[in-house]
């Protein structure tokens, strides 16, 4: 019986994978959307719910509901530096011991969401609303609230979880949804979770219920994009294409984007026709487009195919030949990312199972009765930092409108106390580890085209540390993470650090020796953002409220690049929530 079940199962991907191959009678359709990751399936199955529309999907990458890489729940980073990893670089970091960073991406059916750590964490909620004081009409809390609900299919712990740490507000998740979200079975049992919980509670960090309604600061056990019954990964692809893959008006092109094909038109907005794309035996044609183009082939690649299409900045195309277009300078600008680093001790006991035990600061937690003093200093320093990353920029983006922006993120971390900090408190069998990171730094970077070849990479540099307060934060933040294993009832598992090490890091070290270590040691914490940023115009923005390119009449970007400001929580369930009510907007125009 069981090996019958098996053959059965491997004849069901079989076909899973011939779904994305075959050739279509024509190469017209409604939608072309390029990249079938988190986003662009979210849409392209809620646009394919229409009968009448068609929708075509160019994605780089395969199928992987086979690959154990992808499939297994306790398998992050097993992907890394895999054929189903795009395996970018970053540009040497200058504050970062000139180092070059590795950049993971995913590069298959189902995108990053196929080898990221599957956790599902939303935005506060002020920070959703932000994105409408930037000047994004409609876009607040009060609206992708829903959104992120109607994404979701929450399974509720089980009585084992529950006593294990889980926990959950049932008016905060929604339960008919594509995406299965929910605890591993395999969470640590016995009493860290309690230890845990009651150090943070001891250095003042309360005890969140549920991080996802809106309010994040707290200690939590977090969910993950997981269908816990199946015990196997909810990627993308398994929650939004592989249940609707046989719809006759939905198709998947395994292939690379070249570049967007315009109309030869003299309209004041560029007009596409459809997308050229190359097939793995190096084949190039066009998919034609009748209604919209689409990109969603995230932060590093979206501004790129952009800038391939003529699209961007006039020195930056011009360097390779490239036809203007669209004179949009703002394009690949704006990158943001998080430094994420690490400390390791031995413990006096050996943990099994899975603990994703996580402290959410703010401001307040990390800096005491001196925040009052910092929050006025750092806000007469906005306009310096404007300054600094418009410089860097070649003014590309205005200082005036980074201030703005600054200003409000400010606003965000010291007036609304947003989850400023992140520490996931977590243990690996005689191993205690605190990884952390600034939840929303200052810093901006870019990504650009290197050439007119679209194989080629792009250009990666975030810039990290660029502002010196990101680093000031992330000392904060690795003090704090040492004293929670310097804290009681936690102090009694901790035995000696092993990383960094009294001998790299002293206990009493200074600021500039944890910099010394923090900046030779930390890496990306792989959260791209803010490269097509959803903005207006005259504050770098390059797409508007309805998520379409300015200067075109129908090209939208659906992908992390959109969203204005880093959140507090992960990004997973934030752009499900976003491409849910990108694709009502898209059908709102139909």
């Amino acid at each position: 019986m069981h090996s019958a079940l098996s053959l059965l199962f491997v004849v069901a991907l079989t076909f899973a994978e011939l779904a994305i191959c075959q050739a279509p009678s024509s190469q017209v359709f409604d939608f072309v959307i390029v990249g079938g990751g988190t986003c662009g399936l979210t849409v392209a199955n809620r646009l394919s719910e229409l009968p009448n529309i068609t929708v075509a999907v160019v994605e780089a990458g395969g199928a992987q509901n086979h690959n154990p890489n992808v499939t297994s729940v306790d398998g992050f980073t097993s992907a890394f530096n895999t054929p189903i990893d795009w395996q970018y670089e970053s540009t040497n970091q200058t504050n970062g011991a000139n180092r070059q960073l590795e950049y993971h991406a995913g590069k298959a059916l189902g995108g990053t969401s196929t080898i990221n750590g599957m956790t599902y964490v939303r935005a506060e909620n002020v920070e959703i609303d932000s994105w409408e004081t930037i000047g994004n009409s409609g876009w607040n809390w009060e609206s992708l609230f829903p959104y992120y609900k109607k994404s979701e299919d929450f399974t509720y712990p089980s009585t084992a979880q529950l006593a294990a740490g889980a926990s959950f507000v049932a008016d905060d998740h929604g339960e008919n949804g594509p995406l299965k979200v929910g605890y591993q079975y395999d969470l640590t049992n016995g009493s860290l979770h309690e230890i845990a919980n009651e150090t943070w509670q001891g250095l003042g960090i309360p005890f969140n219920p549920d991080v996802n309604g809106g309010h994040v600061r707290g200690f939590t056990v977090w969910p993950n994009t997981l269908d816990r019954d199946a015990n196997v990964r909810e990627d993308a692809a398994r929650a939004y294409y592989y249940p609707i893959q046989s719809r006759p008006n939905l198709f998947v092109f395994r292939a690379t984007a070249n570049r967007i094909v315009w109309k030869n038109s003299s309209a004041a907005e560029a007009i596409a026709v459809g997308v050229e794309i190359m097939a793995p035996n190096g084949t190039v044609s066009v998919v034609t487009a009748r209604a919209e183009v689409i990109l969603s082939a995230g932060s590093l690649r979206s501004p790129a195919l952009l800038e391939l299409s003529g699209v961007g900045n006039p020195d930056t195309l011009s360097k390779f030949n490239i036809p203007l277009k669209v004179n949009l300078p703002s394009v690949g600008e704006n990158l943001q990312d998080q430094p994420n680093s690490a400390i390791v001790f031995n413990s006096t006991t050996s943990q099994t199972g899975y603990p994703p035990y996580v402290a959410y600061a703010d401001v307040f937690d990390l800096f005491g009765n001196a925040t009052l003093a910092i929050a006025a200093q750092t806000n007469s320093s906005l306009g310096t930092w404007a300054t600094l990353i418009s410089t860097a920029s070649n003014n590309t983006v205005s200082a005036s409108a980074l201030e703005r922006l600054f200003q409000i993120q400010h606003d965000l971390i010291f007036k609304n106390r947003v989850a400023f900090a992140e520490i996931i408190s977590t243990a690996s069998s005689t191993e205690l580890l605190a990884a952390f990171w600034i939840l929303l730094p200052f810093s901006r970077g870019s990504v650009h085209i290197a050439s007119s070849d679209p194989l080629a990479y792009p250009l990666i540099n975030p810039n990290f540390f660029a502002i010196d307060w990101d680093l000031t934060v992330q000392t904060a933040v690795a003090r704090l993470s040492r004293r929670f294993f310097a804290t009681q009832p936690m102090a009694g598992l901790a035995v000696a650090e092993i990383t960094p090490g009294l001998a790299t890091v002293p206990a009493n070290a200074t600021d500039s020796q944890w910099a010394e270590w923090l900046t030779s040691t930390f890496n990306p914490n792989y959260h791209p953002i803010s490269t097509a940023a959803m903005m207006p115009r005259d504050m770098g923005g390059v797409v508007d409220p309805t998520l379409t390119v300015y200067g075109t009449s129908n090209v939208r970007v659906v992908d992390a690049s959109i969203m204005p400001l880093q959140v507090s929580g992960h990004l997973t369930s934030t752009l499900y929530a976003v491409a849910e009510r990108a694709a009502d907007l898209i059908k709102a125009d139909l």
